[in-house]
């Protein structure tokens, strides 16, 4: 599961330093603000309360989006953004897992704080 994630996790963080570089087309720009703006808007396809399908829409979306804005770099651009890319993840192996780690216990909160409001 976690090796499918890899290619995602190291094209989204590569995008990510592509926005900053001058040589990024503003549609691939464009495309990663959306991406944020949908994973981190209320407002989805499938509502968040929606047990399992709500977060499914996010996983599928976004790194749609992610990979249609990866599309529109220049190559030299999407060649340095990953290999910037892979020089983090190699001095921070750790971030994955405790990003996985974060979102479960952040779901775990959330499905928490709703029984919690639901029920009383």
């Amino acid at each position: 599961m976690i090796s499918r994630l890899k290619p995602i996790w190291r094209d989204a963080l590569a995008l990510l330093f592509a926005v900053w570089d001058a040589r990024t087309p503003l549609t691939a720009r464009l495309g990663a603000v959306l991406a944020l703006a949908y994973a981190l808007s209320p407002i989805d396809l499938i509502p968040d309360a929606v047990p399992v399908l709500g977060l499914g829409d996010d996983l599928l979306v976004v790194p749609a989006i992610l990979a249609l804005a990866a599309r529109a770099l220049p190559a030299p651009v999407l060649l340095s953004a990953r290999a910037r890319s892979a020089e983090l993840q190699r001095r921070l192996p750790w971030l994955l897992p405790a990003l996985g780690v974060g979102l479960i216990l952040g779901a775990g909160l959330l499905v928490w704080a709703l029984w919690q409001g639901l029920g009383g």
